[in-house]
């Protein structure tokens, strides 16, 4: 049995607070409450970390979430922090067309809609033999079909801007470039998603970009409350876990922490990255290209 409870391991390994001095602020003419940034999985972790990265630039951020006290921490945190931009949550389920559709005409409504970023994702551990079909389904639905079909109605709002441009920045990982045996679905959508993402930088023609992030392991919550079933699956301490699972192929051994994902995206929509089309990037600590 591991020698930490979910709990914990949160409380050990999980994100910290996030201060003002931990966002990323970049110069851009388009940062500003006039422009609007839809974020998925805004009510935690690295989708919360995104929203209030980019409203601390100065958009207008709509963060949207099945999860609706997620939501309301997001933007109370928002208020804290003192931003000179707005955030408005809009919650929904990215498995239901009707209502992602209804989110993005709410975007649209606060502003110029001119960014995407889709983070929303979730795990689930099983070998290929094993794999439940009906958990595969959920996880497409959320992880590759709802960023193409968020796309696919956000890309009129695009082309309506007055100099027609948007950005669409998608959540990947180290494992949309290398895998890792029982997490074939995961494995499966996050290769998807950079194809997908090269796909919108093949039809955005230069206006409207397309590029997705890739890290390693993130200080989430969901990392850090499975990080007891990891180590007792393997008969270690949790310890042992994060030093030789999570980063024993890494040079970097830390976990980034999910601001330091959101100012990648900050970065990623600015007008600093404008040749960033159809590209990855990649923040692994030397996980995927080196090795002993």
């Amino acid at each position: 049995m591991a020698d930490m409870t979910a709990e914990e391991a949160l409380a050990e390994y999980g994100p910290s607070e996030i201060t003002a001095d931990d966002l990323l602020t970049v110069p851009d003419e388009a940062f500003t409450a006039e422009n609007v940034a839809l974020v998925t999985g805004a009510g935690n972790g690295i989708g919360r970390a995104t929203a209030l990265a980019l409203a601390h630039n100065g958009l207008t951020v709509v963060a949207t979430d099945v999860d609706e006290e997620g939501l309301e921490e997001v933007a109370s945190k928002h208020e804290s922090l003192d931003s000179p931009g707005r955030l408005r949550t809009a919650p929904g389920d990215l498995t239901d067309d009707e209502e992602m559709a209804s989110v993005v005409e709410r975007a649209a409504e606060e502003g110029s809609l001119r960014y995407l970023a889709n983070i929303a994702g979730i795990q689930h551990i099983a070998s290929l033999e094993a794999f439940p079909m009906d958990r595969y389904d959920l996880m497409h639905r959320i992880m590759l079909r709802a960023p193409l079909y968020l796309s696919k109605r956000c890309f009129p709002h695009f082309r309506d801007n007055a100099d027609g441009v948007g950005a669409v920045g998608n959540m990947c990982s180290v494992h949309g470039h290398y895998v890792t045996q029982d997490k074939v679905a995961y494995n499966t959508l996050k290769f998807g998603l950079r194809g997908l993402t090269q796909s919108i930088a093949a039809e955005g023609e230069g206006t409207v970009r397309g590029f997705s992030v890739s890290t390693g392991y993130v200080k989430t919550e969901l990392v850090a409350k499975q990080l007891p079933d990891t180590a007792d699956s393997r008969g270690i301490t949790v310890a042992e876990a994060v030093e030789d699972v999570l980063l024993g192929q890494a040079r970097v051994k830390e976990m980034m922490e999910p601001y330091e994902v959101a100012n990648l995206f900050v970065m990623g929509f600015s007008e600093h990255a404008r040749f960033l089309d159809g590209g990855d990037v990649l923040h692994d600590g030397g996980m995927t290209l080196t090795y002993e």
